[in-house]
């Protein structure tokens, strides 16, 4: 009877946990969008009181923040992409680089996002197996761009890459360091699986033929 009685116990709680890995993720993602739609609608206050939704049909409209967001962000697209717009974004840069802090700020943002959102950039394409915090140590990294000449100069020699390295569970704060070509291992993952794999704490593994590169450390290059 007693044995039954546990039996029962654990299995309670084994599908407690079922229950609550189900439900986690969706809660996330579903506080992820009501989060992003409730920020969007505020744009709509800067639309004049007889444009907004709400005075043109009678009430609100979910999601219609969003909406404009998205249209925003594709004209002004269509619009960077042509001479005017071109001349516009250059005369902001020259506005805000003539304040002090702000010029900070305002150019070390844009050139971080030009790097990652970029079609064309170098970063973060490439993980990597490095030893890190100390020697025999080993974690995921991310190939990171390239050195400026200014570094390299002053660096023992040219055979070292920077790399990010992302700490867990939170891949946004980590590590900008510079290590030597042959000091790294090339991983045969995409950027999404080494991040996934930082991210569960190692719990969401790879595929199972994702397996470290038989290249040679040394066939990464400065890109």
């Amino acid at each position: 009877m007693v044995n039954q009685y546990k039996k029962q116990r654990f299995s309670i709680k084994k599908h407690l946990m079922t229950g609550v890995l189900v439900w986690l993720p969706i809660i996330a993602g579903i506080w992820t969008i009501n989060y992003i739609v409730t920020k969007s609608n505020i744009l709509l206050n800067f639309l004049p009181v007889a444009w907004q939704p709400k005075s043109l049909f009678g009430f609100h409209i979910p999601g219609i923040g969003l909406i404009l967001a998205l249209l925003i962000l594709l004209l002004t697209g269509v619009l960077a992409s042509n001479l005017i717009g071109r001349t516009v974004i250059q005369m902001w840069d020259k506005f805000f680089g003539h304040i002090p802090v702000v010029k900070t700020v305002y150019t070390g943002v844009k050139k971080v996002s030009e790097s990652l959102l970029s079609d064309s950039r170098q970063s973060f394409k490439t993980p990597l197996l490095v030893q890190f915090p100390h020697e025999n140590v080993w974690t995921i990294a991310f190939l990171s761009g390239s050195l400026p000449d200014a570094i390299l100069d002053a660096l023992p020699d040219d055979e070292y890459i920077p790399v990010y390295v992302p700490t867990t569970p939170n891949p946004t704060g980590g590590y900008y360091i510079m290590v030597k070509k042959g000091d790294t291992k090339p991983l045969n993952l995409s950027v999404d699986d080494a991040l996934k794999y930082v991210i569960s704490l190692g719990m969401v593994m790879p595929d199972a033929n994702a397996t470290t590169s038989p290249a040679e450390p040394k066939t990464i290059g400065n890109t």
